[in-house]
């Protein structure tokens, strides 16, 4: 699948800022999603004992590539085939360890369900995004935002972090 939409000037204003929700990181401080304004944000539900849980490197070089204008953040998430079902300390540990990870990382969250996180309730209602409807199908499925807070695509658990499907967005 190329994109999911490419019509933008359907795009509407969002009714929330992205900015104004709260997530803490894994350490249980609040991490201020309006400290990334003007750099794209790339949202990801990460797991650490999932079939796509190398695409942790290819994040990490993403990062690294791009960090001028990019921000990753991993949302741990154990939803999907209980396959993020470690603490904090492990899941940092694990990330630091096997892939050297220095993107943020929130704590562990929902991203469906009647106990979805706000951030996701966002990323997957038009209402509040302005943009699109969508469901999170498994771990590693990206949502990209802009420096002004609008939801530019999102992206699939089969999309590699580095395909041009995503860097296209972060070298205008």
């Amino acid at each position: 699948m190329l994109s999911l939409f490419k019509n933008t000037s359907a795009q509407s204003q969002p009714t929330q800022s992205i900015y104004d929700i709260a997530i803490n990181g894994l350490d249980g401080n609040p991490i201020a999603l309006s400290d990334f304004k003007g750099k794209h944000i790339l949202f990801v539900n990460v797991a650490s004992k999932c079939g796509f849980t190398g695409q942790y490197e290819d994040l990490q070089k993403l990062y690294d590539n791009y960090k001028n204008n990019l921000m990753i953040i991993g949302v741990p998430c154990n939803q999907f085939g209980g396959q993020e079902p470690g603490t904090a300390a492990d899941i940092q540990s694990f990330c630091q360890a096997n892939y050297g990870v220095s993107f943020v990382m929130t704590e562990k969250v929902d991203v469906k369900g009647n106990n979805q996180h706000p951030l996701y309730k966002w990323l997957t209602n038009k209402t509040l995004n302005g943009q699109s409807n969508s469901s999170v199908k498994w771990n590693f499925q990206k949502y990209l935002v802009d420096g002004e807070g609008h939801l530019v695509d999102y992206f699939f658990s089969v999309t590699n972090p580095m395909s041009g499907k995503i860097t296209k967005h972060l070298t205008r």
